[in-house]
């Protein structure tokens, strides 16, 4: 077997692991198209020194795209506009449990995939669901409506309380829709995200 083929493939290999690891860690999933796009590029050009296109110009490619990425992603950090040109963002399929039939034919979403991806999450019912996003992702995000959320340690921890004081139980003053991520994808704003961040 030839040498130079064996000291190529592990410089491959380390090279393309070190350009990935500077490019974020993220599993295929969780990939916005721009990153989806490098790293198929990525992986195409890593095999070119194989095939006898050098070794250097293609590292050298491979480093320009990993930079392209990490100028995007700065982009879209930096300016919300650039994020929603680039990446997109989540679009609600779901609101107050009723579905979003516009979006979902923007989506080209058929009804019986969103109910397969809330089945997958032990959702029974459309109408439980108070918020169901789709993330820029390809991910389902939700929450469900208050009296479908299981209760929690505080929840509990506050029952017993109320009951060992032998105080009458009422509902939560805090309004469900306090500090609730989903509406930005509905009012467009988020004030709890610094600007520098959004």
């Amino acid at each position: 077997m030839d040498l130079n083929l064996i000291w190529q493939t592990i410089l491959i290999f380390v090279i393309g692991s070190i350009l990935l690891r500077i490019s974020g860690r993220r599993s295929i999933s969780q990939m916005t198209i721009p990153q989806t796009v490098i790293m198929i590029g990525i992986g195409t050009l890593l095999i070119q020194p194989v095939t006898g296109k050098g070794l250097w110009t293609t590292f050298g490619v491979a480093f320009l795209l990993i930079l392209s990425l990490i100028v995007t992603e700065y982009l879209q950090l930096k300016f919300d506009g650039g994020e929603t040109i680039i990446s997109g963002k989540a679009v609600p399929v779901i609101e107050n449990g009723t579905l979003n039939e516009k979006n979902l034919q923007k989506l080209r979403l058929p009804v019986d995939k969103l109910e397969a991806r809330l089945r997958q999450s032990g959702i029974s019912a459309i109408n439980d669901v108070e918020f169901a996003t789709l993330e820029s992702s390809g991910q389902l995000g939700y929450i469900l409506k208050q009296q479908k959320q299981p209760a929690t340690k505080e929840d509990i921890q506050n029952l017993i309380h109320l009951i060992q004081k032998g105080q009458p139980l009422n509902q939560s003053s805090q309004s469900p829709l306090q500090d609730n991520i989903f509406i930005e994808t509905v009012t467009k704003n988020s004030p709890n995200v610094p600007n520098h961040l959004q």
